[in-house]
């Protein structure tokens, strides 16, 4: 048993060695965001609940969690470029599906469509007949 107890040990650690490794890899990413590993005690149970003096059974991890705190805005000089401040994302539709990001650096295809580097396009709320006001029900791809 005490063998399992270790092995549980490593394999935590080496998920949270892999989390890092991630971030690290990920650090210039643009609008990557941070992940950190957190960890749970293992207990063994039998059918009559947990004992009093029952000895942990190991550790695993319970969640790998994103980190969506506030980035660091800085400027680029492009006019395209967003940054999201706060919470949210930015919606895309990528061949009809629709998909979310926080990386902010778009650019134009030729058709004038407002798309990320992998040619998804930036959706915004339809505007209404009047031009003064939005359905928010409905997106619409960004053309300029």
């Amino acid at each position: 048993m005490a063998f399992n107890v270790s092995l549980s040990g490593i394999n935590a650690a080496n998920t949270d060695l892999s989390v890092t490794a991630n971030n690290v890899a990920n650090v210039n990413t643009t609008g990557f965001k941070q992940s950190r590993a957190e960890f749970a005690d293992l207990f063994s149970a039998t059918s009559y609940g947990l004992s009093r003096n029952a000895v942990g059974s190991g550790a695993r991890v319970s969640n790998v969690a994103q980190q969506f705190s506030q980035g660091n805005n800085s400027q680029t000089g492009r006019s395209l470029d967003l940054a999201v401040s706060g919470e949210g994302f930015f919606t895309m539709s990528m061949n009809g599906q629709r998909t979310y990001s926080r990386a902010g650096n778009f650019q134009t295809d030729a058709q004038g469509f407002v798309v990320n580097p992998a040619g998804a396009r930036l959706q915004v709320f339809t505007p209404n007949a009047d031009g003064t006001t939005f359905d928010s029900g409905r997106l619409t791809d960004l053309q300029l």
